[in-house]
């Protein structure tokens, strides 16, 4: 029964993981804030040259409501 109350602590702490440090987390999350900044940027050149593309062969633009 003594085993029990002295392995169960140790088992439990082995299972635990530490947790990432600030700055490990702080750089996780600018580059992830970086990665879709780039892909909104993306996404709205190419709309632009998409509205671009439409305005020069002459086709209305379209209306925003």
């Amino acid at each position: 029964m003594r085993r029990i109350f002295i392995l169960a602590p140790l088992l439990i702490l082995a299972g635990c993981e530490r947790e990432p440090a600030f700055d490990d987390r702080y750089d996780a999350t600018a580059k992830e804030i970086e990665a879709r900044a780039k892909a909104m940027d993306a996404e709205i050149t190419a709309a632009e040259k998409a509205r671009r593309a439409n305005a020069a062969e002459g086709e209305a633009e379209p209306a925003y409501d």
